[in-house]
Order: structure tokens, then sequence, then C-alpha cells
């Protein structure tokens, strides 16, 4: 349940995280170069290490179970819920899909090789990240539709930023299912996860 927790607090963060870019054109550095970090870190020592091995870093994401799975409805946000379901679903159609899977394996692989040359948050592998998403992901489905500002969304940069956020959270979901998530999870024992979130956030120093 931790681990499952801890992965679904990072689809969570992902979905916030579009949601700011999106709406108000905010973007926290750090937290977007440890989602970006994730997508490359494809060998981790245990699910933590994926996120920094740190806690803290999940904390958006952890309060967020919190309001949006707690009984408490009036600080439900309705659009991440919609981001979250879609990551979930584009998670979904992924695992049945092998030649996809190997694609986006390669893709990945490439990325890690590019960061000889680029740094992790450059545009150029900001720009990798948005097509491999682009080319590998968003045609499994219906694609996500983001809600924000016109002017803000127009900009190639906060599209690339975003589609890569999109990215990481597809990451999250397959290691959420590598955990044992599963939707039923979310349905039937929804107080247990909010429980453990909790619990993770009164461990944050």
């Amino acid at each position: 349940m931790r681990e499952q927790t801890l992965t679904f607090a990072a689809i969570c963060q992902a979905a916030a995280m579009v949601q700011g870019i999106a709406r108000k054109n905010q973007l926290d550095d750090s937290l977007f170069d440890l989602m970006l970090n994730s997508i490359v870190n494809t060998n981790p020592k245990d699910t933590l290490d994926v996120y920094g091995s740190d806690i803290a870093h999940l904390k958006t994401g952890l309060q967020l179970i919190v309001t949006q799975l707690g009984d408490n409805t009036v600080n439900k946000d309705p659009e991440i819920t919609r981001y979250i379901v879609s990551l979930l679903n584009l998670e979904r159609r992924l695992q049945g899909k092998k030649k996809h899977m190997t694609s986006l394996g390669e893709r990945i692989d490439q990325c890690q090789r590019q960061l000889t040359h680029f740094e992790l948050n450059s545009d150029n592998m900001i720009a990798n990240f948005a097509s491999v998403y682009s080319d590998i992901i968003s045609p499994l489905a219906t694609p996500i539709q983001i809600a924000g500002e016109p002017g803000i969304l127009k900009q190639v940069g906060n599209q690339n930023r975003i589609r890569a956020l999109l990215l990481a959270g597809i990451r999250a979901a397959v290691l959420w299912r590598q955990m044992g998530g599963k939707r039923r999870v979310i349905l039937f024992r929804r107080r247990q996860v909010v429980a453990q979130a909790q619990e993770l956030l009164k461990s944050i120093h």
C-alpha cells in the first residue's frame, strides 16, 4: 500500500503541475527536474529512488490524494481528477500494446544517451520528452484536453513542458501498476490510500 500510495502521489503531482502551467504559467523548477528524472531513471533500487529517495519530493501529490480521495468534498478539483483518470486510461492502453512498449523503451534509452550532451531540463531534452509522449502515448486514446489560458498554451515551450509532465505521469502510472495498483484499489480501498498518504505526510520533516 505504501508503494502504491507513493506512485499514485506521483501521478497526482504530474497532473497538478500540468494544471499549474496551463492555468497560471507556474512551475516549480526543482519538482520539474525531479519529474523529468523519473522518466530516465529506469533501474531504480526501489520505488522512492525514482523520486530522489525523499518522500518530501512527493508532498504535493500526497496532499492531493488526501483532498481528491478524502471524504471532504469541498476541495476536490474535477480538472485534476480528469487528468489523473486520463493518464491511467492511457497507461492501461499502453500495457496492451507490445510494439508501443518496445518503442517507448527505445526512445527513453535514446533520451538517456542524449543526457551526455544536454542538461536534463534543457529545451532540447524537454522537447525530446514531449515528442516521445506525442509520438507514442498520445495516439493510444483520445488526446487529453488541457484546459487553461490560451496565451499560455500557445507557447511551444509550455506545450513541451506539459507533454513532458504527462510522460512523467505515464511513468508513474506504469510504476503504480507494477506495485499492484488497480482502479478497484482507488474505488474500494480509498480510505486506506488516504490514511497511508496522511501517514507519509506526517513522516516529512
